[in-house]
C-alpha cells in the first residue's frame, strides 16, 4: 500500500470520510473525494486534493476519474429510519447497488491495466450485514452488498487477484451525522482501518461487539469454501 499514490474516497464529506482523508493526506497520498453535495468544497491541508461530484445511477460517468486511483474506498451510504417503501429502494440503491457499480467499474479498469502493482478497493459494509441495526431497509442493503463483496473476492482467479485486491470493512457504531450516539469516534475507526489494511487483511473488523469477531470470520469461511466448491465444480464440468 505504501507505493500507491492516489486514494479515492466516496462519502468523503462525512465524518469517517473526513478522518480517512486526513490520515492519507498526512501520509503524503493524493486524495480524490467523491460527494453528492452540490456545494463548493474548500481545498485545504485536511481536505481532499480534488472534489468530484457524482450521482447514484450515473457512476459510469466517473470512469476517467477512477482510472487515476490506486486505492478506492467505498464509504458512502444512508441510514433512513422512515417506514416508506421508498426507503427500501433508496437504501438498496445507495448502500448496495451503487457500490456494486463502483466495484464493477474499478474491477474492469484494474483487469485492463498493465502494471505489476495491484489496484485495491475497500468496501465499507457494516455489522448490519449480519447483526440487527433497528432498520430493516438498512440491514437488507448491507447484507446484499456484503454478500456481493465476499463472492466477488472469492471468485477471482489467480490472474485477477494479481490485478485487484478487495477488502471488506465491518464497522460497529461510530459517531457521525447518521449516528450521533455512536460509541466509537470516527478518528479511532479511521486509524484502525488504515493500520489493519497495512496488514493485508481481507476482513477488517472494528467494533465494540465481540460477536462480530466470531460471526463474520465464520461467515467468510463458509463463503470461501462454497466458492472453492464452485470453482472445482466448474473445472470438473
Amino acid at each position: 500500500m505504501r507505493e500507491l499514490k492516489t486514494i479515492g474516497i466516496t462519502g468523503a464529506s462525512g465524518a469517517l470520510g473526513k478522518e480517512l482523508t486526513k490520515i492519507f493526506r498526512g501520509k503524503g497520498y493524493k486524495v480524490i473525494g467523491f460527494t453528492h453535495s452540490k456545494n463548493n468544497f474548500e481545498i485545504n491541508n485536511d481536505s481532499p486534493n480534488e472534489w468530484i461530484e457524482w450521482q447514484c445511477g450515473k457512476e459510469f460517468l466517473l470512469n476517467k476519474h477512477l482510472k487515476k486511483i490506486d486505492i478506492l474506498i467505498l464509504n458512502h451510504g444512508i441510514y433512513d429510519i422512515s417506514k416508506e417503501n421508498s426507503n427500501y429502494e433508496n437504501s438498496i440503491e445507495i448502500n448496495a447497488l451503487s457500490k456494486l457499480k463502483f466495484l464493477n467499474l474499478f474491477e474492469e479498469i484494474a483487469f485492463k491495466k498493465n502494471s505489476s502493482i495491484a489496484k485495491e478497493i475497500w468496501i465499507n459494509t457494516s455489522e448490519a450485514e449480519i447483526l440487527p441495526a433497528l432498520n430493516p431497509p438498512y440491514e437488507i442493503s448491507k447484507s446484499l452488498i456484503g454478500q456481493i463483496v465476499s463472492f466477488k473476492k472469492n471468485l477471482l482467479d489467480n490472474h485477477e487477484k494479481k490485478k485487484l485486491k478487495i477488502k471488506k470493512i465491518i464497522l460497529g457504531p461510530f459517531k457521525s451525522e447518521l449516528n450521533p450516539i455512536g460509541i466509537m469516534s470516527a478518528e479511532f475507526v479511521s486509524n484502525n482501518i488504515y493500520n489493519f489494511a497495512n496488514l493485508n487483511f481481507f476482513l477488517i473488523i472494528i467494533s465494540p461487539n465481540p460477536l462480530s469477531y466470531i460471526l463474520f470470520p465464520i461467515k467468510e469461511l463458509y463463503i470461501f469454501l462454497y466458492c472453492k466448491f464452485l470453482k472445482i465444480s466448474k473445472i470438473s464440468n
